[in-house]
């Protein structure tokens, strides 16, 4: 079953990259450094003389969250060399500012064999930790060829979720069997695992990771310094964070319905993806509402 998965992804190569083009039309970075997604990386900062421990985050909510095991990892084993994959730019500028040069940095590749097997044998690494629910067939396969471990950490499985991967059981069951733990938020969450296939005892409740982030100091009190600004504790504000496209009109037509009853409420709006800030500042101004930007990204 995975060689035909990575032969229907083969054929999507094509469109996967003209739409990393299409999307670098407004975020540049999603053009550069395409080479990495298909596991041709720069080893001269690799030290290849010392064992390998790779954390896999997709993005800047994964990194957030991995960021207390990653601090953990690099005291706790300051003899092995730690790697840790993004898939986006914004989770990339997420890692460098966090650990600089403290970790080496790359794209994950995409999960062609060639690619996935060519990363694998460049960096070899002892234990892989994904974060969330980042399942990728070959990138697990080729790891536990290799003999590195794999662990799902802060692992989710909503029952839409569950529904999707089991329409792929084959490969779905298979993938489950190579991960060595799956450190799950909910048991919820991990009888949906074991109902797809996992062996049981592969399983552990956790709890969610995300509550053991240390907040810096810094940002405490610059989110005081913003609540004041805004007068937050005299009106109501309605933060939407992480938007996607076609949300933010449905919260905009739901703060309209707010404004009629409270005349001073403040919408704080926030795109997921940076690409599309000036598309939903736009928004909002044709919307005829009085808008502050807070950024100029």
């Amino acid at each position: 079953m995975r060689h035909a998965y990575s032969a229907l992804f083969y054929l999507l190569v094509p469109f996967i990259v003209l739409r990393m083009l299409w999307r670098s039309r407004l975020a540049p970075e999603y053009r550069k450094r395409l080479s990495e997604r298909f596991g041709l990386i720069n080893t001269s900062e690799l030290d290849s003389t010392r064992p390998c421990l790779w954390v896999h985050a997709v993005s800047v909510g994964e990194v957030l969250a991995a960021a207390p095991v990653i601090e953990r990892l690099l005291a706790d084993y300051p003899q092995h060399q730690l790697v840790v994959t993004t898939t986006t730019p914004t989770g990339s500028e997420r890692v460098r500012a966090l650990f600089g040069t403290r970790v080496f940095h790359v794209y994950a590749p995409w999960d062609l064999p060639g690619s996935c097997a060519r990363f694998v044998r460049q960096i070899r690494p002892k234990l892989l930790i994904i974060m969330e629910t980042e399942l990728w067939p070959n990138m697990i396969h080729h790891t536990t060829l290799q003999g590195g471990r794999v662990l799902l950490a802060n692992a989710r499985m909503s029952a839409r979720s569950a529904r999707r991967y089991a329409r792929v059981g084959t490969l779905t069951a298979e993938m489950l069997r190579c991960l060595d733990c799956v450190a799950c938020q909910a048991q919820a969450d991990g009888d949906r695992f074991c109902a797809l296939g996992l062996p049981s005892s592969h399983l552990r409740v956790t709890g969610s990771i995300k509550y053991d982030i240390d907040i810096d100091e810094a940002l405490i009190q610059a989110s005081r310094a913003l609540r004041k600004e805004i007068a937050a504790d005299v009106r109501p504000v309605v933060v939407a964070a992480s938007t996607h496209p076609g949300e933010d009109e449905q919260v905009l037509a739901a703060f309209s319905l707010l404004r009629q009853q409270a005349t001073d409420g403040l919408l704080v709006l926030v795109p997921r993806h940076p690409e599309r800030f000036d598309g939903v500042y736009k928004q909002c101004i044709a919307a005829g509402w009085s808008v502050q930007r807070r950024t100029d990204a």
